[in-house]
């Protein structure tokens, strides 16, 4: 466990410097630590060194693991970054404080439903299919600014920023670029971008989170 612990520290050492580097604010960009597939008895160490924003794919497996955790540490701040299925909004409401991948119509009337029934206003991102890839979700970047903008006056919903996962095999940078521009238009201000393999790149194009796991956890 105490690999993890020193791999945080490294990370947020190359964040810093990533920061400099880039001539941005230190703690311009926040580390997402993406703990999906770990146990907690993984997880503890590092919120023990002082780590207290996560990210989890799937609800059903965030449900086995972060409730007894967020009694025992109330600071917690958790993250969903897996698409979200609408049968699962109510369960994601009540456990998640950022949901980073709203990117359809059905999930936006969902989540606009869940928050005002359990009285939680959860910070939500839209999820930008930044290469257009069939197999992935999120919206097009075409279609982007508008649903944004839909969100917020059809649902009531606060957008506060832009997520992208960019094409595994292509350059990251332009992604990262045209998430930027997409949040210009749109006028958020968040941009959650950047993983273990690039997110020194995504601070340089303006990343306010970056999410990271295998940095940290180690390979899956």
């Amino acid at each position: 466990m105490g690999n993890a612990v020193e791999q945080l520290a490294l990370v947020k050492a190359r964040i810093a410097a990533a920061e400099r580097q880039a001539d941005r604010e230190a703690s311009a960009a926040s580390l997402v630590a993406v703990s999906k597939t770990f146990d907690t008895e993984t997880i503890r160490p590092v919120i023990k060194a002082g780590q207290r924003v996560f990210g989890e794919n799937r609800v059903q497996e965030a449900q086995g693991k972060w409730p007894a955790l967020k009694v025992e540490f109330p600071d917690i701040e958790l993250h969903l970054i897996g698409p979200l299925q609408s049968n699962k909004a109510k369960e994601a409401v009540a456990l998640f404080d950022v949901i980073e991948t709203v990117d359809r119509e059905k999930i936006a009337a969902e989540l606009a439903k869940e928050m005002a029934r359990q009285g939680r206003a959860l910070r939500l991102y839209v999820q930008v299919n930044t290469g257009s890839e069939p197999q992935k979700a999120g919206i097009d970047p075409k279609d982007a600014v508008a649903f944004v903008k839909r969100c917020r006056e059809a649902h009531g919903l606060a957008i506060e920023g832009l997520m992208c996962i960019p094409p595994a095999e292509e350059n990251p940078g332009p992604h990262f670029a045209l998430l930027e521009k997409l949040a210009r238009e749109a006028s958020v201000g968040k941009l959650s971008m950047g993983m273990s393999g690039d997110y020194e790149l995504a601070i340089a194009f303006g990343a306010t989170s970056v999410r990271v796991g295998s940095a940290i956890f180690g390979s899956r």
